[in-house]
């Protein structure tokens, strides 16, 4: 496990743990309405919301080695967050969003790929994990498009399985294995699923 906080760079994206100079950046990328109604942010977000994600969540989460959060960063500007979280006996939730500005660009894919490579990478270099798993609530195709297209396998939908601002949620899950390939798999619900589910 890691406690310092590490930094992850690709091609075009660089990911790094968001720091109070990001608070203001995060406040107003939390005022999108698709941020909030895909995620489990308070809404309406406030300053005090991004005063405690960062010094409390992030920070207490790469000291404890249970979570490791990243803002995403590109063209000099971060524009959504990426992490895993509840890391324990060789496991991981991966969670990613990504600000409307940035959005159609790549940046999540790229970003995403880069935890994915942390996330199973051995010692020093990464965390050696087996296994990673995604959540999403229901319905939420884009993030569900991004996670088949790095590999992820659909296991299945938990019926109310989230809770969003007090509303119990159906939420999908998926999965990917150390092993598994990094390529979309054939196993998600068909495009007609994913369309009546919006």
């Amino acid at each position: 496990m890691t406690a310092a906080p590490v930094v992850l760079t690709g091609e075009r994206v660089t990911l790094a743990a968001p720091t109070t100079d990001d608070i203001d950046r995060i406040v107003e990328l939390c005022q999108d309405p698709e941020v909030s109604a895909w995620t489990t942010v308070p809404s309406p977000y406030r300053r005090s919301d991004g005063e405690g994600f960062v010094t409390r969540m992030v920070a207490d989460g790469w000291a404890s080695g249970r979570v490791c959060i990243w803002g995403v960063r590109a063209e000099g500007a971060l524009h959504g967050m990426a992490g895993l979280h509840d890391i324990h006996d060789g496991a991981a939730e991966i969670g990613f969003w990504l600000g409307r500005e940035a959005r159609g660009r790549g940046y999540i894919s790229e970003a995403v790929a880069l935890v994915l490579d942390f996330a199973f990478a051995g010692a020093p270099a990464g965390l050696g994990l087996h296994r990673v798993v995604w959540h999403a609530i229901a319905g939420n195709a884009a993030s569900a498009a991004i996670a088949r297209s790095a590999g992820f396998r659909f296991e299945g939908t938990a019926r109310l399985g989230i809770a969003q601002g007090g509303v119990r949620r159906d939420r999908w899950q998926a999965g990917i294995l150390a092993d598994d390939p990094r390529a979309p798999a054939g196993d998600w619900p068909d495009a007609t699923f994913v369309q009546l589910s919006l």
